[in-house]
């Protein structure tokens, strides 16, 4: 994506280090030393978003801060901290800056941060234009929820912002000064989810050189995402449930109990009733994390909120100073179905702008996945044709039946993994085909 940071750092060691990482993630970096020269490239250029120093050679960075809010700059700032001035960093949060990150920090840690901020920096525009109810509706029972300690559990298609409306959650609570952590089941091998999450003691594992703590320990105070929960084995469930019940968690290889007090978000884009009924989710895990549930529309049920982000992507990534979408590009957009949602659409623009070369998108400078044209005129996305998406149930259901069911067995003969077979039996489940035979329980993970 390029977005464009502005890194604050006397350390020259560290500013090296940081740049570096940031540079090879795909990030356009600059850098300032002391604050006079931040300032200067701040009022020249655009930034998505700023990393400072606390401490900076020629002024303290909470009197940067002010400076920064006197000139209205908008840009989210995530303060870097020493341990010793962490009060420093807590006192900027209540004052306008973003977030902060204690040093030492892993990088990933911080990209996490400068994600998630520049993220909710374009939702927070966009909010100001939006005029989509289904959104206003999304947004009115966050706000409500985050005055209460209650367990919220966010469903909606990958895209569509569950993380955005976890922050806002987080930002409008009375937790936003404590930790905000965020873990991404799906994204984690099994084996190593257990450990990040509780934490471990040294020598509980091989390779566990010295204690850890997890992320329930991190966010105590706080909250804790729980990202993708869906894809959390059924083992571990039954671990994450203790904790959510006791509110209290042992790390691995201890038999320490250590009281808890963490509000838990969860997110999800699968139907958890459906996964609860096929013994993929546990039930009572479920109706644990289902206190407060909140569900988002999909792009394509949002036609407002299509034109207004479009024209704010647009805005975003014209390389000319004025550029704009031809209303035959808008109608394009319009009358495709967005699987990948917001997040489809901003790359989407962001395409267009560099293939126009000009002050106005048009048609032929969108690039879109297959469509179909319905008789009614409106552009149907598929991710395979029919032929292909018929060829490929009819192999499921061949191999599901000469196996008698198995659906390990079947994963495997079809070169997939039983997580993908689960997920287009839903699928086909959905569309009224009779799945032939049941998953075992030792066929679940």
């Amino acid at each position: 994506m390029n977005n464009k940071v502005l890194i604050i750092e006397d350390d020259a060691d560290l500013l090296e280090a940081i740049s570096s990482g940031l540079t090879y993630e795909k990030y356009s970096v600059e850098t300032a030393c002391n604050s006079a020269t931040a300032l200067e490239k701040i009022q020249s250029n655009h930034f998505n978003i700023i990393l400072s120093d606390v401490q900076l050679p020629d002024e303290n960075g909470l009197d940067f801060l002010s400076v920064l809010k006197e000139k209205n700059v908008q840009t989210p700032i995530i303060f870097m901290t020493a341990h010793a001035t962490v009060k420093d960093a807590v006192y900027a949060l209540q004052n306008g800056a973003s977030d902060y990150i204690t040093k030492p920090f892993e990088l990933n840690d911080l990209i996490e941060k400068m994600s998630t901020k520049i993220l909710e920096d374009t939702t927070e525009i966009y909010k100001e234009k939006r005029s989509d109810q289904k959104m206003d509706d999304v947004y009115q029972l966050a706000k409500q929820v985050a005055q209460t300690n209650a367990t919220v559990l966010l469903s909606g298609e990958s895209g569509t912002g569950k993380e955005v409306i976890a922050r806002y959650i987080y930002d409008n609570s009375s937790r936003n000064t404590k930790p905000f952590l965020a873990i991404n089941c799906a994204a984690i091998p099994d084996n190593m989810l257990e450990a990040l999450l509780f934490g471990y003691e040294k020598g509980a594992f091989t390779g566990a050189h010295q204690a850890s703590e997890g992320k329930f320990e991190q966010a105590n105070g706080g909250t804790l995402l729980l990202d993708e929960v869906s894809e959390m084995p059924l083992g571990l469930q039954a671990k994450i449930l203790r904790v959510l019940q006791e509110k209290e968690v042992e790390r691995l290889g201890s038999k320490k109990a250590i009281a808890l007090d963490v509000r838990i978000i969860a997110t999800t884009n699968k139907d958890l009733k459906l996964a609860v009924a096929k013994n993929e989710f546990r039930g009572d895990l479920y109706f644990r994390l289902n206190v407060f549930p909140i569900s988002l529309p999909p792009l394509r049920n949002r036609k407002n909120d299509i034109i207004h982000f479009a024209s704010y992507f647009v805005e975003k990534y014209s390389q000319s100073q004025i550029c704009t979408l031809s209303e035959r590009a808008l109608n394009k957009l319009l009358g495709y179905r967005w699987p990948g949602n917001v997040r489809e659409l901003e790359n989407v623009i962001q395409r267009a702008c560099i293939v126009s070369q000009s002050d106005i998108i048009l048609p032929e400078h969108i690039f879109l996945e297959e469509i179909d044209i319905e008789k009614d005129g409106c552009a149907k996305s598929v991710e395979l044709s029919e032929t292909l998406e018929s060829t490929e149930h009819e192999a499921i259901l061949e191999n599901l039946k000469a196996l008698n069911g198995n659906r390990t067995e079947t994963a495997k003969l079809l070169g997939i993994s039983p997580r993908t077979l689960r997920y287009k039996l839903a699928k086909m489940k959905e569309l009224g085909f009779s799945i032939p035979g049941r998953e075992s329980k030792n066929e679940s993970n």
